[in-house]
């Protein structure tokens, strides 16, 4: 988005927008300087100083200064991303998109990570440690009470970010106080993850569309023996144990693009890595899953974990690739 912003201020110059709006200028010199009246405060001697070759302002009257998005702010009296759109609707171009938006709050997840102990503490306890893998995965976390503000700064209107439910009507962050992985499909992020790091009503949380499809779809479809389970610490273990063909559906219950995913190839073999939990649901699911796919032509086996573990568990308590490897090659038909 800072990109974007100077991107627009070099196609529409300060220079040519003041004289757009009929500002009577004359040049100082023979520098690529120019004055005349500040649009911004009545004068009847010029002070308003434009330099063309920095695209900035300076008025000596008023004392106002900066550069094309500050005088927009300044002339018609906008906040900054009120500014930014008033510019792009007059040059005609495209107005900032739900990807440009995702995408530009994952950047800002991740560069909170590493400044909050309590987030960097929680994916230890998880055994998540590997700074590739989680580089890879664009984890991130939300410290709350600066996304907006950030955001805002990158010229983003908080409708827009009520809309797509980053921010609720109080403009809090709503995953606040989460680690956030971003859900692609196939690599622009469609929705968020977040994972609250201690007591919440609800400790898992996406934003209200669409979850995408399988994870890293595109690069795991070519493997011929595909692991699946259920959520992205499953899947950010066992890529960090060395198992790179995890995929991940967020949760038990695929879509049908998701399964057909599965399916697109019959000579590919699929493991269901589900939670071992205590009252069966994750085998039950995985069970039904199976059976699904084995009926689709897909030769299906259900990966059993000691009782009570998911893959995350099981590898934040100390396993090793060799007995998840163990387990694998131990699946079971439903």
């Amino acid at each position: 988005m800072r990109n974007e912003l100077e991107s627009l201020k070099r196609r529409f110059p300060l220079i040519d927008y003041l004289q757009r709006h009929n500002w009577v200028v004359r040049k100082v010199g023979c520098r690529q300087e120019y004055v005349g009246l500040c649009p911004l405060h009545s004068e009847s001697h010029p002070s308003f100083y434009v330099n063309a070759g920095k695209n900035l302002f300076y008025c000596h009257g008023c004392g106002q200064g900066g550069d094309l998005i500050r005088f927009v702010q300044l002339y018609l009296n906008l906040p900054f991303r009120d500014s930014v759109i008033h510019l792009k609707q007059e040059l005609g171009l495209p107005l900032a998109t739900d990807d440009e938006l995702l995408d530009d709050a994952v950047s800002f997840y991740q560069h909170q990570l590493s400044r909050h102990d309590e987030a960097v503490e929680y994916l230890e306890q998880r055994g998540l440690h590997d700074a590739e893998i989680i580089r890879q995965l664009r984890i991130g976390y939300a410290p709350g009470g600066s996304l907006r503000r950030h955001l805002a700064a990158l010229g983003y209107s908080s409708d827009h970010l009520l809309q797509i439910g980053l921010i609720d009507h109080q403009g809090r962050d709503t995953f606040y106080r989460r680690i956030v992985f971003p859900c692609p499909d196939p690599s622009r992020p469609i929705n968020l993850y977040g994972r609250s790091i201690g007591p919440a009503p609800h400790a898992h949380r996406f934003l209200p569309r669409s979850k995408g499809g399988l994870f890293a779809w595109e690069t795991i479809r070519s493997f011929p023996t595909v692991i699946l389970v259920e959520g992205m610490f499953d899947l950010a273990v066992l890529w960090q144990a060395g198992f790179r063909n995890t995929t991940c559906a967020f949760g038990t219950h695929l879509t049908q693009p998701q399964f057909a995913k599965l399916c697109d190839n019959l000579d590919r073999q699929v493991r269901i890595a589900f939670d071992s939990d205590s009252n069966g649901a994750g085998q039950d699911a995985a069970c039904t899953l199976a059976r699904r796919l084995i009926h689709a032509g897909v030769t299906a086996r259900i990966v059993e974990l000691p009782e009570g573990h998911d893959p995350n568990s099981y590898f934040a308590e100390g396993a090793t690739s060799a007995k998840f490897d163990f387990h694998l090659r131990e699946a079971k038909f439903p």
